[in-house]
Formats: structure tokens, sequence, C-alpha cells
């Protein structure tokens, strides 16, 4: 994928990102929209967390697979766009660390999925608007 220049005339796609066309996957996106009580101030500390390259959560992304709580123990099943991501680690530890902040959560166990592989087609109606108004392109 080529870099974008400075002289590109609207949205260009992240050099970062491969956009994977794919197929919908019928449980993808994740929002938390029906989650109540522990499990909706983990979605809620969730949504807090932004890509570090561009200013959008990571629940808009569609990075979100799972989200188990119970006994004092939050797992977070989460992808990343782009295998070979620069800032894995930050967002690997940022999840954790923000779920950490929740009252009732003792445990955070945070697993890295590649499985289904993540596509434009997860990111959110709000992710795409966040993403064009920061000057990517994400249509499918």
């Amino acid at each position: 994928m080529a870099e974008p220049t400075p002289d590109t005339e609207g949205p260009t796609l992240c050099p970062h990102t491969e956009y994977a066309p794919g197929e919908p996957h019928p449980e993808l996106p994740l929002t938390g929209a029906s989650a109540i009580g522990l499990e909706a101030e983990v979605w809620e500390a969730l949504r807090a967390v932004e890509d570090p390259e561009m200013p959008v959560s990571i629940v808009d992304l569609g990075l979100i697979y799972g989200v188990d709580v119970g006994g004092g123990t939050a797992r977070i099943d989460l992808t990343l766009t782009y295998s070979g991501c620069p800032a894995r680690d930050f967002i690997l530890q940022e999840v954790a660390w923000r779920i950490e902040q929740v009252d009732g959560i003792d445990e955070v166990d945070v697993n890295l999925v590649w499985y289904p592989p993540w596509t434009v087609t997860n990111v959110t109606d709000a992710g795409r608007e966040a993403l064009e108004r920061f000057g990517l392109s994400v249509s499918t």
C-alpha cells in the first residue's frame, strides 16, 4: 500500500492497516450496547482506549471480540487492525490498565486473537465518522 502524500486530495488509507475487504461477521462489531452493571463499566473503560495513531476508540474500530465479566475478573478478547501493529503493546497495556481502574474488577485477562480476521466491516458508524474527520477513509 502506498504511503499518502501531502498533496493527496480527500481521505487517505492508513499506511499501517491491512484493509482486508472480507465479509461482515454476523456477531461483529461488539459495542457493549446491551451491557449492564459491572460489564457496562468495563465497556466504558474500553471506549476510553483510543488507537494511539488516530483519535478513535478501539470499540468503534471493532477491535473488541469478546468481554466476559464475572467473579471480579474481566476477560477481554481483542484483535488489531494489523498483525504487525506498532502500537500493539501500548494498546494491550492500556486496555489492562483502564479495566483495572474499574471498581469491582480484581483481575484482568487480555487476550489477543486473530480470528475472525479484522476487516473494515468491523468499524462502527461512529468509528467511520471519526476516521473520516481524521482524514482516513474506510469505505468498504
